[in-house]
């Protein structure tokens, strides 16, 4: 057996995927795909969790077990596609930020049915696919000044920890205040903060799981708080384990093709427009910035830091957006966490085929996974939150070094952060983080930033300072706030 396994090696799979040229082995890409899977695994049970935490003014709610068995398939398919595809290390499922989006604002404030939220997530995709075979991504990415670009992710970051603190019920709405911290003498806070101490300590002790670990740790804890306590601590329908009989199934397929676009009816041409626009923005700023962050230590990225096939991660990226908007899962994207499997020694596509095979299992245990509380995934949420804020030092490629600064022959490198003292970026960078979590919007943030950048720059008098799709994004976003006046005296809006 072992001899048959090694003549398959080295014949189809080094012919495929060229281990030897990558300088790694199959064992090696077999655990870093394993490893990517492990860190990135939180999402079989957020993404459930934050979509049908939300009831719809108009249309059902999303079915758990429908969620997670499309999260499951959209996840396993298109990392493996990416694996196939491009031979490269990229691990893929709906993005956390814009399942919030859907949830929160699309269908929890704009009244959408989430069939409706769905169909602009198709919509988005195909807006992004497009953009890929012209070769527009790429220039659109260079037209927004990179700080606006950290600024984004900072923001995305607090309105997902935000979240994160909200569900659990840490942070609860106050009586005289917006908000205010909840009881803390309650059981569901108990458990929240294990899950939180617990993950902490795993990530302070590198420990790569923390975050599966630590949302099973959680639910764990939160199972025998719930059984001692009669289920009054949080009820019959979660924290309690579903009975031999009922851990797993065949999945529920029904979100499968579940989407429409009455949202043009519904909001009106121009707000569905900009809100396309609005998602293709989130996904577009998040899958950039992963493949160059992950493709530099993996080496895919030339001597000018550009990655010459860039197109096919693109192109695989642009089309699992669509593949979520048609399974009702929200966008999927490319997950930063896929660094984790190339800090392993990961280096060719195998590694994506290994973690995207390892997320069919679970499409099975929908029942099992409808145990994990929101308080289980608060840590999760807010260590995810606090990695998109760590943006905001993000270490120079051509950083100087000062040395001598703490002690003789020691250095330390600068970090390309955001200068505030520059009003031009500074203030709409601040406008794009407070506004997301403030409002509740990460349309708003980015809207408000982009607009004010350009009319400070204009102001200074630098207009020829700013790209011409930046102050093109700006007007779409000034008719955009302008929306509600238009309702009103224009019909077909």
């Amino acid at each position: 057996m072992s001899s048959l396994a090694a003549t398959f090696q080295e014949g189809f799979l080094e012919r495929r995927f060229r281990f030897a040229a990558h300088g790694t082995t199959l064992a090696r890409d077999t655990m870093a795909g394993m490893t990517t899977f492990i860190v990135m695994s939180y999402i079989i049970f957020l993404n459930p969790i934050i979509l049908t935490s939300v009831k719809p003014k108009v249309g059902a709610p999303l079915p758990f077990e429908g969620v997670v068995t499309a999260t499951c398939v959209v996840a396993a398919v298109m990392t493996i596609l990416m694996g196939l595809y491009t031979n490269k290390a990229y691990a893929l499922a709906p993005g956390l930020g814009i399942n919030a989006i859907v949830a929160f604002q699309l269908v929890g404030q704009e009244g959408l049915s989430f069939a409706s939220a769905m169909g602009l997530i198709l919509l988005e995709g195909a807006v992004v696919t497009c953009l890929v075979l012209t070769g527009l991504r790429e220039a659109i990415m260079r037209a927004i000044p990179l700080e606006l670009k950290k600024a984004i992710a900072i923001g995305i970051g607090l309105f997902i920890a935000f979240i994160g603190l909200y569900n659990s019920g840490i942070v609860v709405p106050g009586s005289g205040e917006p908000v205010t911290l909840g009881r803390f003498t309650t059981w569901p806070i108990f458990v929240t903060f294990v899950g939180i101490i617990v993950t902490l300590a795993l990530r302070a002790r590198g420990f790569k799981g923390d975050l599966f670990v630590g949302i099973i740790g959680t639910t764990v804890v939160a199972t025998i708080v719930n059984h001692f306590t009669n289920h009054h601590a949080f009820g019959t329908s979660t924290a309690t384990f579903p009975g031999w009989s009922h851990i797993a199934g065949w999945g529920n397929w029904s979100l499968f093709g579940n989407f429409d676009f009455h949202a043009f009816s519904k909001l009106g041409v121009v707000s569905a427009i900009v809100w396309v626009f609005a998602l293709f923005l989130s996904d577009f700023f998040d899958t950039m910035g992963t493949l160059v962050g992950v493709g530099k230590p993996a080496g895919y990225l030339n001597a000018e830091g550009h990655m010459d096939d860039i197109r096919k991660p693109l192109l695989i990226d642009s089309l699992a957006a669509m593949a979520g908007g048609a399974s009702s899962t929200s966008s999927a994207t490319t997950y930063i966490e896929s660094g984790s499997g190339v800090a392993a020694g990961g280096r060719t596509g195998w590694v994506a085929v290994v973690a995207g095979a390892m997320f069919i299992p679970f499409l099975f245990f929908a029942p099992l996974i409808g145990m994990v509380p929101s308080q289980a995934t608060a840590a999760a949420l807010i260590i995810v939150g606090y990695l998109m804020v760590s943006a905001l030092t993000e270490g120079e490629d051509e950083a100087e070094i000062e040395e001598g600064v703490a002690a003789p022959g020691t250095a330390r490198a600068k970090f390309a952060g955001i200068d505030f003292h520059d009003l031009a970026i500074g203030l709409p960078a601040a406008l794009v983080i407070m506004l997301m979590p403030f409002s509740y919007s990460i349309t708003n943030g980015i809207g408000f930033g982009f607009i004010a950048y350009c009319l400070i720059r204009a102001t200074q008098g630098r207009v020829k300072d700013v790209h011409p799709l930046m102050w093109a994004v700006s007007a779409a976003f000034t008719l955009y706030f302008f929306v509600p006046l238009l309702q009103d005296h224009l019909s077909w809006i």
